[in-house]
């Protein structure tokens, strides 16, 4: 089942219709209990993937599910237009106090700025390169990748795996242990794309 397609923006104008959607999304696959509330959060958390990266930002949310041997796979789809420019980076920098932008804290704090850098026509390339946190979590599928479609995809599942290899009083370990999203979700992908960004939010219910 798909749910229809809702547009939202930066200022989050559309989210009432999302959490609408979402409600109708439980209902169609009779999820109750804990299983509805993780489903209604994790649909939250996607929404604020999307606030306050840029006042201008389309997005589109969707909602699917598919029957599987091992359960009902839920998810969350998240598709972000491309687009913001230098004018635009310098007008979120200049929230911050240091005048950089420091928003990378946390997992969903990681989450969105993904987004916000994937979100540019260009930038965030060269970075993912590095030994940084993004590239903890990248891959380079061969068999999808199309070099004038795909850039790759982000997922948090290998970051996870990457994390477990450092200390538990980790900065990293705290992030994890302490987000909605990271508990949640069995997987977040993000794939990069020569036009948008799309975020999958998987959740398996068994």
């Amino acid at each position: 089942m798909n749910t229809d397609v809702i547009e939202i923006r930066g200022d989050l104008s559309g989210s009432e219709a999302a959490l609408q959607t979402a409600e109708r999304f439980l209902s169609y696959n009779n999820i109750k209990g804990r299983d509805a509330v993780h489903i209604r959060l994790l649909t939250e958390e996607a929404l604020s993937l999307v606030n306050g990266v840029m006042d201008d930002l389309n997005a589109k949310l969707c909602i699917e599910s598919e029957k599987t041997d091992s359960g009902l796979l839920c998810r969350i789809r998240l598709t972000a237009d491309q687009g913001a420019d230098e004018r635009q980076e310098s007008r979120i920098k200049s929230v911050s106090t240091s005048g950089k932008n420091e928003s990378a804290r946390g997992v969903l704090g990681k989450l969105r700025e993904l987004v916000r850098r994937s979100s540019q026509r260009s930038g965030y390339a060269d970075e993912v390169q590095g030994g940084s946190w993004i590239g903890m979590g990248m891959h380079r599928d061969e068999i999808s990748y199309v070099s004038d479609y795909y850039d790759g995809y982000w997922s948090l599942d290998s970051y996870r795996k990457q994390i477990e290899s450092k200390p538990r009083e980790s900065e990293e370990w705290d992030e994890l242990e302490k987000s909605i999203i990271a508990n949640l979700a069995d997987d977040v992908k993000v794939y990069f794309k020569s036009g948008s960004t799309e975020i999958l939010i998987e959740k398996l219910l068994k």
